[in-house]
């Protein structure tokens, strides 16, 4: 006990930021509360009354602290310290680009020890939101997962925990053709003229100006010609030009959705169905982009794409290409790793497990799930099965469903080496498929032509550049080359 006039008592507790607040100087802990006391210092406004069930004093001092920027001792400025083999599928990360999890947080929380993030409750309490099972937070998972018997017998269950969804990195601009500084439409018309005036055409010219430009400053050329000469652009290097040099230059004159309206409308024209084309199209765009495809294909043509499609395909193909050109797919960023282990069990279910295919569902899920959630139910489902979706759709389907199919999982898997894949059909062999590498080179030079030059070598063994060089000519293979934008 302390009475007045004599100096506080050594033991005592020091003020700690963040805690119960200073306690006057002298008084020691006591058990309980604390009792009056003779000729001690008066009730203090503010001080603490006595506490029935409250957290006691401690004996001897309060525990020490954690360390500044650590979770149960961990590395400061880090992730929360975890177990070994808390992480349900350990080392998963390593063999994937685009960075980690991220750690799920909760309104008023963050990791104790980082500036200006507070944990509720008092010091070293068990938190009133503890971080649930699997990566950073993540849910749960469902009933069932992992070690526990299946809810159908017959549906192969799960073991381990669910893949780390891994969010898509902004890597910047992963295109080869940009902006050209100061670009001036009147003064590139002035050189397009000049190229086609008098006896014969300078197509160097007309390369170096179009391959130097992006969309956006070469559409404005057609008005601009018209204005400075009253002619039409297009129809003049129609006439100067032939051949699949002319096919290039007409495409890249184009918007992008003018083009693949254009490109959709041709696929379907006359004899013959282009069926991988449709589907390179719709399943690589976004909604927004479809919608604006739907809106000038009516325009243009006078008819709906949906009736379009209606009328030169039938079958279940049909409806994978109407799903796909309604433009309405889920485009969040975020998975419901619970949600996708259903959907991989609605798929085995509706395949490998099932006398016969339910085609409808595979419709249904893989023409209006997101895509980061697709590539989560294709490795739940190899986790499940032991094989992978492209494989069970092999076995399940055939013709132009199969190839349709196959088309989507694969541009969902991996858009760039989707496009690696279809410029390599489109130039191995006898022949090769101008249309179709035409359409690549343009609409992917401004998105993520270096992506797909990086897969095209790691797949193929070969660049895109020598494979353009050896299967072209001419001003034809100059401009392509220009698309490409370099060797690998």
């Amino acid at each position: 006990m302390s009475y007045p006039g004599y100096p506080p008592q050594a033991g005592t507790y020091p003020p700690q930021p963040g805690f119960y607040p200073s306690q006057p100087a002298g008084y020691p802990p006591q058990p309980g509360v604390y009792p009056p006391q003779t000729g001690g210092y008066p009730p203090q406004p503010g001080a603490y009354p006595p506490q029935l069930g409250g957290y006691p004093p401690q004996a001897g001092a309060y525990p020490t602290p954690l360390p500044t920027g650590s979770w149960g001792g961990g590395p400061s400025g880090g992730y929360p310290t975890t177990a070994p083999g808390s992480y349900p599928n350990p080392g998963y990360n390593a063999g994937v680009q685009g960075g980690t999890m991220p750690q799920q947080q909760y309104p008023a929380m963050g990791y104790p020890g980082q500036p200006g993030q507070t944990m509720p409750g008092y010091p070293q309490a068990p938190s009133p939101n503890p971080p649930m099972p699997g990566f950073g937070g993540a849910p749960a998972p469902m009933p069932g997962y992992p070690n526990a018997p299946s809810p159908n017998p017959s549906m192969p269950a799960y073991g381990g925990g669910a893949m780390p969804v891994v969010p898509p990195v902004d890597r910047g601009f992963r295109g080869t053709i940009k902006d050209f500084p100061g670009a001036d439409p009147l003064k590139d018309v002035e050189v397009l003229r000049k190229a086609m005036k008098g006896f014969g055409t300078d197509e160097q010219a007309i390369i170096d100006l179009l391959g130097s430009r992006s969309n956006k400053q070469r559409v404005p050329l057609l008005r601009a010609y018209k204005t400075s000469y009253g002619k039409d652009l297009i129809k003049d290097l129609h006439s100067e030009l032939s051949g699949d040099f002319r096919n290039l230059v007409m495409a890249m004159l184009k918007s992008p959705a003018e083009f693949d309206t254009s490109e959709l409308h041709n696929a379907m024209k006359g004899a013959g169905t282009d069926e991988a084309c449709l589907i390179e199209i719709l399943s690589s765009r976004s909604n927004a982009e479809i919608r604006e495809i739907n809106r000038i294909y009516k325009e243009t043509y006078k008819k709906s794409l949906e009736d379009a499609i209606k009328n030169d395909t039938s079958g279940h193909f049909r409806r994978l290409l109407i799903s796909l050109a309604q433009g309405n797919r889920d485009e969040r960023e975020n998975v419901d790793v619970s949600l996708a282990q259903q959907d991989a069990q609605m798929l085995y279910a509706a395949g490998e497990n099932k006398l016969g295919t339910d085609e409808s569902k595979f419709n249904a899920i893989l023409c209006a799930r997101s895509k980061p959630h697709l590539r989560t139910v294709f490795y739940e489902y190899q986790k499940m099965c032991g094989r992978d979706i492209e494989g069970s759709i092999s076995r399940e389907m055939s013709g132009d469903l199969e190839s349709g199919m196959l088309a989507v999982v694969k541009c969902i898997k991996n858009t760039p080496g989707y496009f690696a894949w279809r410029l390599q059909k489109s130039m191995k062999g006898l022949g090769t498929k101008d249309r179709t590498l035409i359409r690549i080179m343009v609409s992917r030079s401004e998105m993520d032509m270096l992506d797909i030059r990086q897969e095209y070598v790691k797949n193929y063994g070969k660049s895109l550049y020598m494979h353009i060089h050896a299967d072209t000519s001419g001003d034809y293979r100059k401009l392509l080359i220009k698309l490409c934008g370099g060797n690998d």
